[in-house]
């Protein structure tokens, strides 16, 4: 569906992390927003949200990116 990946890098401090925003739907109708985040070249750490409708999952996705763009995460 749909897929984010932001990178924030700043050589100065020794930061280089992703943050990956994903819609995929359910089993049972609902859609949910995955997310992964942490250093870049690891595994890092997964959260998945799970929301009634597109509209409410597309709406906490958007409200995640902006949190993150904010923050310095920009696409790579």
């Amino acid at each position: 569906m749909t897929e984010r990946i932001l990178h924030r890098i700043e050589p100065a401090r020794n930061m280089a992390r992703f943050y990956l925003l994903s819609l995929q739907p359910t089993l049972f109708g609902e859609v949910s927003v995955v997310r992964a985040w942490g250093r870049i070249g690891t595994a890092g750490q997964a959260k998945i949200e799970s929301y009634a409708t597109s509209d409410d999952a597309r709406a906490a996705l958007g409200k995640l990116e902006a949190r993150k763009r904010r923050r310095g995460y920009r696409e790579p």
